[in-house]
């Protein structure tokens, strides 16, 4: 073995047969090794003479009891209501937590998280921009023992606890209920498929489609940049002016099928008896709307509280907490939107 002075992670970790990054990470106390493998690391590294920058170690413990929380639109009723619930579960446990909005922009989000990380948050809870594909910005919290949860956008190729639905099969039954009201022409308003949740969206409507032995039209199969009350009217009239134009529309949030009830009663069309219409998140204005508005609940305040109450169960656990995805129910909510068969 080598002088104490010149040990190295490398020499420990190979000596008890575990990787480097597992003894650096038990070093910082890092919430994703258990409380006896700690403990050996750090008794083989006292005996072995090998001590950690203490200044930098001490800096990286100074952390407060503010969980940060990134969503991408404050405004939008479905972000409201998960900022809510974790606004209730961090007060319950004595937590505060610090808001942020990306707007739907990747330089915003890394922003964002480069404020938190310097403001030494004790965890954070995420909704991805609609153009984050790339996570090192967030990476750097897990490696420096932060608990980081992901809300509703997740990524796609980073472990990490996570608070979902079962958007395949939201979508899914969404679009099946437009085929049971009678509707062959379905069009299909998405983000982009660089998220999870709007890839397995269009993957429910598509597999809707095939069970209904329905044609797959890739004209009528439309993603946007922020599924924005913009995008909604542009996509409907481009839609209504078509040769062909759909009989039903299976947009995945409530703002853009709001806006295209709008427009295509602007235009003479009826609904649903012309266009029949199912949104997603069961956002207030799906009530307000004449017809109201057809939609999947979406339960928003639940995801948020769970996600904090994870956040919080990692940082407080004597033992290692397995990643693990958790999946809330949803419903079909149907309305008069859609509702071309009456009961």
């Amino acid at each position: 073995m080598k002088k104490n002075n010149s040990i190295t992670i490398y020499d420990l970790a190979k000596e008890l047969n575990v990787s480097p990054s597992t003894v650096s990470r038990a070093l910082n106390d890092h919430y994703s090794i258990g409380k006896k493998t700690i403990k050996t690391i750090k008794k083989l590294a006292k005996e072995r003479g090998y001590s950690i920058n203490s200044v930098a170690a001490s800096l990286r413990k100074q952390q407060t009891n503010n969980i940060g929380v990134l969503v991408s639109w404050i405004k939008r009723p479905f972000q409201s209501s998960l900022i809510s619930g974790m606004e209730e579960a961090a007060r319950e446990s004595g937590y505060n937590v610090l808001i942020s909005q990306s707007h739907d922009k990747y330089d915003h989000e890394i922003e964002n998280t480069n404020a938190f990380y310097d403001s030494r948050i004790c965890g954070l809870v995420v909704s991805l921009a609609m153009e984050t594909t790339d996570y090192k910005h967030l990476e750097r919290f897990i490696d420096n023992g932060t608990p980081v949860v992901f809300v509703d956008r997740i990524p796609g190729n980073l472990d990490g606890y996570k608070v979902v639905i079962n958007n395949f099969e939201s979508a899914m039954k969404a679009t099946l209920h437009l085929v049971e009201q009678g509707c062959r022409r379905i069009a299909y308003f998405g983000g982009t498929e660089n998220q999870v949740i709007y890839a397995e969206r269009k993957r429910g409507y598509i597999e809707a489609l095939k069970i209904s032995g329905l044609p797959i039209d890739e004209s009528i199969i439309l993603h946007g940049d922020n599924l924005s009350a913009d995008e909604g009217v542009k996509w409907t009239a481009y839609l209504l002016g078509l040769d062909n134009p759909p009989d039903g529309i299976f947009s995945t949030n409530d703002t853009a099928a709001v806006s295209a009830i709008q427009y295509a009663k602007s235009v003479g069309k009826r609904i649903p008896e012309d266009l029949a219409i199912i949104g997603f998140n069961n956002d207030p204005l799906c009530l307000i709307i004449d017809p109201p508005l057809s939609t999947v609940h979406h339960p928003a305040f639940d995801m948020g509280k769970l996600a904090v109450e994870q956040i919080i169960r990692i940082m407080e656990a004597e033992e290692t907490i397995p990643v693990q995805t958790i999946m809330l129910e949803t419903e079909v909510i149907v309305r008069a939107s859609s509702l071309k068969k009456k009961p």
